[in-house]
């Protein structure tokens, strides 16, 4: 599902990954602007490590009880998964779905509670990520 205002082919690649995202979630802006001034001079932004600060982001949301904008972060980040150029498909898998399952950064919160905001693909590739690290089979 896209938004009226993207065109039909739109993929999300580096340069517009995060804009989506910022508009359906305001209260992760000021991560996002800490992580841009960070990497500024830096070069390519390394955006598996912004990925991981998402994941810290919607991982303190779920335990302060502040999911009302899970339908549409994860609507996105579905579509990262549906749309996204190869590198945009991986770091959502890689980066960001694989960081949410890493129980050791939930204290009052099993990674399992994200299921329920699960699209169908990031759905998919949450099990794959799972069986990968439970028994080693590959994510393909």
């Amino acid at each position: 599902m896209t938004d009226k205002n993207e065109p039909t082919d739109f993929t999300f690649d580096r340069s517009n990954m995060f804009v989506r995202l910022l508009q359906v979630d305001p209260s992760f802006h000021g991560v996002w602007e800490k992580f841009r001034d960070d990497w500024r001079d830096g070069g390519e932004q390394p955006l598996y490590l912004a990925l991981s600060e998402l994941a810290l982001h919607l991982i303190r949301n779920l335990e302060a009880g502040e999911t009302d904008r899970f339908g549409g972060i994860f609507g996105v980040v579905e579509r990262w998964i549906t749309e996204g150029n190869p590198y945009v498909r991986e770091a959502a898998i890689v980066g960001l779905l694989e960081d949410l399952q890493n129980k050791s950064l939930h204290r009052t919160t099993n990674p399992d509670d994200f299921k329920r905001w699960l699209q169908p693909q990031s759905s998919i590739w949450w099990t794959k990520v799972d069986a990968f690290w439970a028994d080693g089979r590959p994510l393909a």
